[in-house]
């Protein structure tokens, strides 16, 4: 493997969690769905754990959490730009756009953030000595509750645009009642929301 390709996944996987912080934060802000906003509130304390079992891997393989690349710049940007469109739909759009905004913003985030946990459960399987245990720990506790996010918020981003285009929606989404946590699960999921409505 290309070690500074590896260290430049776990830069940029640690600055996708610093700023899916703040796009909860701002998100939860846009919420009108009590539900959807307690599910956000736990996903933001979520990714708050992430960050430390990500400083706990950085601390086990000798990595320097305040280093900058050029990589992990583009993320922050990335994450400050969904943040500042969150922030313009509550200003300009109405409290329903912000909540649209903020769905979808978070479902942009928690794409990146499931793929950088996907390629470090990769990177573990393909290493050996304490980088692949480090990793494989880590990836062991978050890749169920990464999944978790993206799946579940998806849903939750279609069915409020359901909704907001005056067509019965399913609140909170069919991924969310059945818990799911694979991307077959989200798609029989979403297949069975017309049997939830009626």
């Amino acid at each position: 493997m290309k070690q500074d390709q590896v260290e430049e996944l776990l830069y940029q996987a640690l600055e996708t969690e610093l700023g899916g912080e703040k796009v909860y934060q701002t998100a939860i802000t846009c919420a009108e769905n009590p539900e959807l906003k307690e599910e956000w509130q736990k996903y933001r304390a979520e990714t708050q754990n992430h960050q430390k079992v990500l400083l706990e891997a950085f601390g086990r393989i000798g990595l320097d959490p305040q280093k900058e690349t050029p990589g992990r710049a583009v993320v922050r940007h990335k994450g400050g730009s969904l943040v500042a469109a969150m922030e313009m739909a509550k200003k300009d759009g109405g409290p329903g756009a912000a909540q649209l905004c903020a769905a979808e913003s978070v479902v942009e985030a928690e794409t990146k953030d499931h793929q950088n946990w996907e390629l470090i459960g990769k990177v573990a399987e393909n290493s050996d000595g304490e980088m692949a245990a480090a990793l494989a720990e880590a990836f062991e506790q978050v890749e169920e509750q990464e999944d978790e996010h993206l799946y579940h918020t998806m849903g939750w981003a279609r069915e409020l645009w359901i909704e907001s285009l005056g067509m019965p929606a399913v609140l909170p989404p069919p991924e969310e009642e059945k818990k799911v946590k694979t991307a077959i699960g989200a798609a029989r999921a979403k297949n069975a929301r017309e049997e939830m409505l009626t």
